[in-house]
């Protein structure tokens, strides 16, 4: 067998989404997705412990679909790839266990992976090649990190990241204060549409000089939602309507201002005319249009995978596997666990040492299939 059109399946259960994707090297050949969405909106946020019991439930038909979707058997599978982390705990046990029976039952190497290079990994699968080095934005409920991509496989460095609120986070909390549905993302952006994005200038989160020393690329999204929060209880107090339209489309600005501009500071101060945006906020319209004006106007090259991908989704993983076995790297073993808080830098948990069999062969205590 070649490792040099691997065919992975990834399982990618962080969150709320039970994502099971099959790609063949950089084809996509599945990426279906059952999602727990409805369960938590009765909470206003994502339960860990609901979202934990879904991915047991969606699991096994989640990957049957993914599998009949691909036209192929699953023992045609070449290796089993993974999300380990960043997430929440009980989601990637359920995850991790589910990804060691099938490689075990199988016969076949299973990849541990990154979660946040996985959205890196997404790109890949447009068809097209990605240019390195890269700066990466990475928006999502869970996560906000900008990072420098050196290689995919090898050389990933975090550059910055939330120091409390994600922005999909702040995104939900300020929908709530608006009495916005959950989630938050789509209902601030469909309210921001008529709204005027210069009405309120709300605070960019550490964006002063003074912040530039420790935090010229890190994230806070906590004292804008306090901003928004008084801004709205003061115009109640004051018998003043307030309007949901301006509101929204003010806040929306100030996030995708703070998110574009550090961005592209990264890409001016590593000299890297590139940049990748990734995670499902990206499907945010007005973060898209600022991030493709500003980033022409400074000789920048915006790289965006289809939304379908941008969110948490198995087809990245499998991406990012599909990648460590094309550039040599050994199975991981199966003493890795769910890592919440993995950091960006381990791309892949647990490879195996050098006496373990290579690609291709089946790894200790696997059955062997033929």
């Amino acid at each position: 067998m070649s490792a040099r059109e691997p065919l992975v399946l990834g399982i990618e259960t962080s969150c709320d989404e039970t994502g099971i994707g099959i790609v063949r090297g950089t084809t996509l050949l599945s990426n279906t997705i059952a999602s727990s969405m409805d369960e938590h909106a009765r909470y206003g946020g994502v339960v860990p412990e609901v979202a934990a019991r879904a991915h047991l439930e969606a699991l096994q038909p989640t990957i049957e679909a993914a599998v009949a979707e691909a036209g192929i058997a699953l023992d045609e599978i070449n290796a089993v790839a993974v999300t380990s982390g960043p997430g929440l705990a009980g989601a990637l046990m359920v995850g991790v266990g589910a990804a060691k029976a099938l490689a075990v039952s199988l016969g076949k190497p299973l990849y541990a992976v990154n979660h946040l290079v996985g959205h890196i990994a997404a790109d890949l699968l447009t068809g097209e090649e990605v240019e390195y080095p890269t700066i990466a934005l990475l928006v999502s409920g869970g996560h906000t990190s900008l990072l420098l991509v050196r290689d995919l496989v090898s050389d990933v460095e975090l550059l910055g990241e939330t120091l409390d609120d994600a922005a999909g986070e702040a995104f939900d909390k300020i929908a709530r204060i608006l009495g916005l549905p959950y989630p938050g993302g789509p209902e601030i952006d469909r309210a921001a549409a008529t709204g005027d994005p210069a009405a309120i200038r709300f605070p960019r989160g550490l964006s002063r000089a003074s912040d530039f020393a420790e935090h010229r690329y890190d994230f806070s999204f906590s004292g804008l939602k306090t901003a928004v929060a008084r801004w709205v209880e003061q115009a109640e107090a004051a018998g003043t309507p307030v309007n949901t339209a301006d509101v929204a489309a003010s806040f929306r600005e100030a996030v995708v201002d703070v998110l574009v501009t550090k961005a592209l500071d990264a890409c001016a101060r590593y000299d890297v005319p590139r940049l990748l945006l990734g995670g499902g906020v990206i499907a945010n319209r007005r973060l898209r249009e600022v991030a493709l004006e500003r980033a022409a106007a400074a000789g920048v090259a915006v790289r965006i995978p289809p939304l379908s991908l941008c969110t948490d989704n198995g087809a990245m993983i499998a991406a990012l596997a599909a990648q460590l076995i094309m550039s040599g790297r050994r199975p991981s073993t199966l003493a890795f666990g769910a890592d919440s808080t993995l950091p960006v830098t381990e791309i892949q948990v647990a490879e195996a040492p050098l006496d373990e069999p290579p690609f291709g062969a089946p790894q200790r205590g696997a059955a062997v299939t033929r």
